[in-house]
């Protein structure tokens, strides 16, 4: 199941996710909104976003292991586009 939060740059963390890591749960939370004015808010309104992600390819991996395969897919975009990042990544049955 995906539930993407509307956005060109949330659709587009979605998708990069949803390819590499073949998840069976997805929701990308747009939290801007709640920054605006902070610093990092470069004022497009996608800045700061919440990755809720189940994906088989957690399983066995420890909480750092699991945000580093996050952050890996999305390193350019992190590098660039998005200021902050929280990620709540599991594995199946979890």
């Amino acid at each position: 199941m995906t539930d993407l939060a509307t956005g060109p740059l949330a659709d587009l963390i979605a998708d990069r996710l949803r390819t590499a890591l073949a998840p069976s749960h997805l929701h990308v939370s747009n939290d801007s909104a709640q920054h605006r004015g902070h610093l990092g808010d470069d004022g497009t309104g996608e800045s700061h976003f919440t990755v809720t992600i189940e994906s088989p390819a957690f399983a066995g991996l420890n909480r750092v292991a699991r945000q580093r395969k996050v952050n890996h897919v999305l390193a350019d975009l992190l590098a660039t586009r998005i200021h902050a990042l929280a990620i709540k990544a599991t594995a199946p049955g979890e």
